[in-house]
């Protein structure tokens, strides 16, 4: 069960049984049955059709009432979540603060958060091609190269990335060494291939910066 609990805010409409949508083909919110669930498409529920769904097989919601849930379970879950230190989430901002709601501005806005160093991860780069299959070949150049290094490389310690500069794309590899010992980290050599066609450009907007700041 999804609650929107935000649906119950201040100015805010809900979807009742039956009610139109603001779609163009009039689309109606219908009561289904379990069964209907699976295979449904929204669009077969509309104004047109909906009262000879009515008329054929009644209202699905007819008996809801004399079958009703328990909000027991969801509510031992939450609170086993406020007991693990898991707050409530933000209300909307015209009510009042709640005593287990969590912050109401984003981490990164928060003028009292402490701000965490970032980590920088020892990247090397492999390859730069247009050509994937050249990068990639690379890289088997560079594994075979370091074979012992490779050995401690995860699957996702590997970063095959898509690059696009102003008028091209290509392919850069890099390597990520965090699960290689510091001491056998090698250092950063000329990417095999090295082919990266918007060096030329950025060395151009370098310089010309440099020359603009003196």
């Amino acid at each position: 069960m999804f609650l929107d609990y935000n649906q119950n805010a201040k100015d805010r409409t809900t979807c009742s049984a039956y009610s139109g949508r603001p779609l163009p083909d009039a689309r109606v919110s219908a009561p289904l049955h379990w069964q209907e669930v699976a295979d449904c498409d929204p669009a077969d529920f509309t104004l047109f059709t909906i009262p000879k769904r009515f008329a054929e097989i009644g209202d699905p919601h007819a008996g809801m009432n004399s079958a009703p849930g328990s909000l027991e379970k969801l509510l031992e879950l939450a609170a086993k979540d406020q007991a693990a230190g898991l707050g409530d989430a933000p209300w909307p901002p015209h009510f009042r603060k709640m005593e287990y709601e969590a912050p109401r501005v984003a981490p990164s806005r928060a003028k009292s958060s402490a701000k965490k160093p970032r980590v920088k991860m020892p990247l090397i780069v492999i390859a730069n091609s247009p050509d994937k299959t050249a990068a990639l070949a690379g890289l088997e150049r560079w594994k075979n190269k370091h074979a012992k290094i490779a050995g401690f490389l995860a699957v996702e310690d590997v970063l095959v990335d898509s690059m696009r500069g102003r008028s091209s794309t290509w392919t850069r590899i890099r390597v990520n060494l965090r699960h290689v010992p510091e001491e056998l980290r090698p250092q950063q050599e000329t990417p095999d291939p090295d082919e990266d066609p918007t060096r030329e450009w950025r060395e151009w907007h370098k310089k010309r910066g440099s020359k603009e700041n003196q």
